[in-house]
């Protein structure tokens, strides 16, 4: 297979409150064995709405796939809604534009959503019951976990900081923002020329690159170098960057040889209804 992609951006995400986040780090490589390199913020630090803004521009550019580190809608397959109890859309970019529509959050933030709009749904502490009656996954989490890939985390965990609910339901925002420019999968189709959005997970990549289970980060210039050589790609040369810009930049070399693999774009399991309301993890098959 031939990839129609010319480059492929790999984006640490951050759902934190605020209008810069260090937690986001965005990665860039072109086609062949360069080394991903880390695009600098306009402003030093990257926001979410200035990622959203450089996507839409980078993408004009060139064809390109951009891959986000969060989870593009919660479970619904399982539960028959995503919200059940409440009446929100029933497909996922209806419920990005729902998501948007009610959160007023600085910075494409959806932390509102949580703490106020459907507190009832997410679970901060002991004082929520039981917090296993929280923990639903998509089907393509599920799927991950019984081939043996590992419990991934789920949008209705809301402890910490750095949690993926913060971070997804803002990322929710981003795609409602992007998607009338460019495409995202698997709830567009592939396109046959021009840029698309998919979801990423960088333990996927970081596995990929010979990174042991539960060992993912590289906290020097070896392990990242090593991870980046296994990926096909030419070492980094530069100062050892911190654990989201490492998990950007191996990202990124892993999507351009995953990008080639026919099989990951047609998953046995995504189905129609899966691909329409829950989304799914590139890399995942």
């Amino acid at each position: 297979m031939t990839s129609c992609f010319a480059r492929f951006v790999a984006i640490d995400w951050s759902g934190a409150k605020g209008s810069r986040h260090k937690g986001i780090a965005v990665a860039l490589c072109e086609g062949g064995d360069a080394v991903p390199q880390l695009v600098a913020a306009p402003d030093g630090v990257w926001s979410r709405q200035a990622v959203a803004d450089w996507l839409v521009g980078t993408a004009r550019d060139a064809p390109a796939l951009f891959g986000f580190d969060f989870s593009f809608a919660p479970p619904f397959v399982a539960r028959g809604g995503y919200l059940p109890g409440n009446v929100v859309p029933q497909d996922g970019p209806a419920f990005w534009a729902y998501v948007d529509a009610i959160c007023d959050d600085l910075d494409l933030g959806a932390a509102s959503l949580l703490e106020v709009a459907h507190r009832r749904h997410f679970y901060f502490g002991k004082a929520d019951g039981v917090k296993a009656t929280f923990m639903h996954n998509r089907a393509c989490e599920a799927h991950y976990n019984a081939g043996g890939g590992g419990k991934p985390s789920t949008v209705y965990d809301a402890i910490g900081a750095a949690q993926v609910a913060k971070a997804s339901f803002a990322g929710m925002r981003l795609l409602h923002h992007v998607r009338p420019h460019v495409p995202v999968w698997p709830f567009d189709p592939i396109p046959v020329a021009g840029s698309l959005v998919v979801e990423i997970y960088t333990s996927i990549a970081a596995r990929a690159a010979g990174r042991p289970k539960r060992r993912t980060k590289m906290r020097d210039l070896v392990a990242l170098n090593d991870a980046l050589v296994t990926l096909g790609s030419r070492p980094h040369a530069g100062v050892m960057p911190d654990d989201h810009g490492a998990d950007a930049i191996v990202t990124a070399a892993w999507m351009r040889r995953a990008a080639l693999q026919p099989d990951l774009w047609a998953p046995p399991a995504l189905t129609p209804q899966i691909a329409r309301t829950e989304g799914w993890t590139f890399g995942v098959n």
